[in-house]
C-alpha cells in the first residue's frame, strides 16, 4: 500500500476509455492517485525504471504496477487493503 512518500501514480492517456473507467473506479474506492499522462517526463522516468506503460492505464506506487488495462475493484481491494 501507498505512504505519504510513496504516492499512487494513474498513468493515462488521451481519449482512453479504460482510463475513464479507472478514474471512476479510484473514486468509488476513495483511492488517491495522482494522475500523470503517459507522455509526461514523469512517465518516462517510470519506464525507464522499468514500469511497463504499455497497457493504459497503469496505477503503480512507483516501485510496482498494481494494476493496469481494466481494472478489478476485487483485485484492487485486496491489493491495496481496502
Amino acid at each position: 500500500m501507498a505512504t505519504a512518500t510513496n504516492t499512487l501514480l494513474f498513468v493515462t492517456g488521451d481519449g482512453c476509455h479504460l482510463c475513464h473507467h479507472g478514474r471512476e473506479l479510484l473514486a468509488t474506492l476513495g483511492v488517491a492517485a495522482r494522475e500523470l499522462d503517459v507522455e509526461s517526463a514523469e512517465a518516462e522516468a517510470l519506464a525507464e525504471r522499468s514500469i511497463p506503460l504499455a497497457f493504459l492505464p497503469v496505477l503503480t506506487d512507483g516501485e510496482r504496477v498494481i494494476a493496469y488495462g481494466r481494472f478489478s475493484e476485487k483485485r484492487l481491494r485486496r491489493d491495496l487493503g481496502l
